[in-house]
């Protein structure tokens, strides 16, 4: 092959940057990112940033390079208070700091997931660089401020992966260009398929992931629990989670508790978790910061059932069948499975709608957010979808 073949050849291959900037983040595009990385016309540019960095919140760049990814950039832009204000500058922040690394790494796509402060920040600074935006789980419908940042990054996009076929339509119906809008499935169902072809609980969570708390055998009843503030009601999110912690452990069950993340609240949540440990010293509960995203699926399939408001009981455990206690507003509206009850924030109807989940068992596996080969299929539209800037509202 002469030079000038060469230089044919890499003028055809696209740059694909993705944005990491959480825990959740990662599982929800990992398999998209091995499918990029493997695509003979696509070059994989990989941003870390914001709370993927620090090590307070699992330190979530540690395990995306002992995947074997290699990062491009490392963005730091999260401002200590996790409060509203604070929300508000590191967003700002991320701006600044993204547009610097947009203009170094020069993608010919910046791609951004779901429905964070720091996905509007990557959203923004792309579309100001003049670069096509590829957004990741649009069209959904949640609580709290999520809600307004993830259809404002619906307007910002340029192309559209959505989940499902009510995202899609929710997102045509914002005027976005039907052409641009792509029914993938999610990324993170992918992970949920490998977990069912593969569910051994093959390792052991206190040795590989150290945590606090108690230790216990794991091989018998156990629950999960996860449960982040919710932006609009910040202020009550220490309430919340103590609401949530007695419940739980007055359920006699033993259980593995996540940290929450950078959200506003999110010191009142940790400061909730801390006191209860302190005073009530609980025995069967030990605490984590992070695992890979295949082991914490593998920890959930064989638990009894999640109890909190992460969006994964919704997602991925409607997939895997698990019994999932949604608690409080934060996933209000969402699309969900016969395996999720709802209820609100108080320690004694929480504690009634665990013991009714548990009498219930696993539930069939329903794939309400994607059928387990997003990943692929959002890289090949990455290597063939029409790029453009340019948008039209549609009617």
């Amino acid at each position: 092959m002469n030079q000038s073949e060469i230089r044919d050849l890499k003028s055809k291959i696209r740059k694909v940057c993705v944005v990491v900037t959480a825990r959740p983040s990662y599982s929800r595009i990992k398999s998209a990112l091995c499918a990029i990385q493997k695509h003979p016309a696509l070059e994989l540019q990989l941003v870390v940033a914001a709370s993927a960095l620090l090590d307070r919140y699992g330190n979530t760049v540690q395990v995306i390079e002992r995947d074997g990814f290699k990062i491009d950039e490392r963005v730091y832009m999260v401002l200590e208070g996790e409060n509203l204000v604070t929300s508000a500058k590191s967003t700002g922040l991320g701006i600044v700091e993204l547009a610097t690394v947009f203009d170094n790494l020069k993608p010919d796509v910046v791609v951004t997931i779901a429905d964070r402060h720091e996905t509007i920040a990557t959203a923004i600074a792309a579309v100001y660089t003049n670069i096509p935006v590829a957004h990741v789980q649009g069209g959904e419908v949640t609580g709290s401020i999520d809600e307004k940042v993830r259809h404002a990054v619906t307007k910002l996009a340029d192309l559209h992966f959505v989940s499902n076929t009510h995202a899609a339509e929710r997102v045509i119906r914002m005027g976005e260009d039907p052409a641009s809008v792509y029914v993938t499935g999610c990324p993170s169902i992918d992970l949920a398929a490998e977990t069912l072809k593969n569910p051994a609980f093959d390792f052991d969570p206190f040795q590989k992931y150290g945590g606090v708390g108690g230790r216990f055998d794991y091989f018998q009843d156990y629950l999960v629990v996860m449960q982040h503030p919710v932006t609009t009601e910040y202020e009550q999110a220490r309430q919340h989670v103590t609401e949530t912690l007695f419940a739980v452990h007055n359920s006699s069950l033993s259980t593995f508790w996540f940290w929450p993340n950078v959200d506003a609240g999110s010191d009142g949540t940790s400061r909730g978790i801390r006191a209860f440990r302190e005073i009530e010293k609980p025995g069967k509960m030990h605490f984590f910061k992070n695992m890979t995203p295949e082991d914490f699926l593998k920890l959930i399939y064989h638990s009894r059932g999640i109890v909190g408001n992460s969006s994964v009981a919704i997602r991925e455990c409607s997939f895997l069948g698990v019994p999932a206690v949604n608690v409080g507003t934060r996933q209000l509206g969402r699309e969900r499975g016969r395996n999720v009850m709802d209820v609100g924030y108080d320690r004694h109807a929480i504690l009634r709608t665990i013991e009714k989940q548990l009498g219930n068992g696993r539930y069939p596996s329903e794939p309400l957010y994607g059928d387990g080969c997003a990943g692929e299929h959002i890289a090949d539209l990455l290597n063939c979808a029409p790029l453009t800037i340019e948008k039209r509202i549609t009617y």
